[in-house]
């Protein structure tokens, strides 16, 4: 999909990298950088409790 818009990946130590995207209808999206066209789409609030998680060392496993 060309209308997302990717924002700068987000490494953590030692983790996969992620990236986070949107659209212009305001859906989500979630790849593992260098994967973006395997994403995953939720709405936005979903998408940020699982980077939350992520951030905090509790879901880095899911990616």
């Amino acid at each position: 999909m060309s209308d997302i818009t990717w924002e700068e990946p987000f490494c953590a130590e030692g983790n996969n990298c992620f990236r986070i995207g949107t659209d212009p209808d305001g859906n989500a999206y979630i790849a593992v950088s260098g994967q973006e066209d395997r994403y995953l789409t939720d709405s936005r609030e979903a998408l940020r409790a699982l980077i939350r998680e992520i951030k905090a060392g509790r879901a880095d496993h899911l990616l």
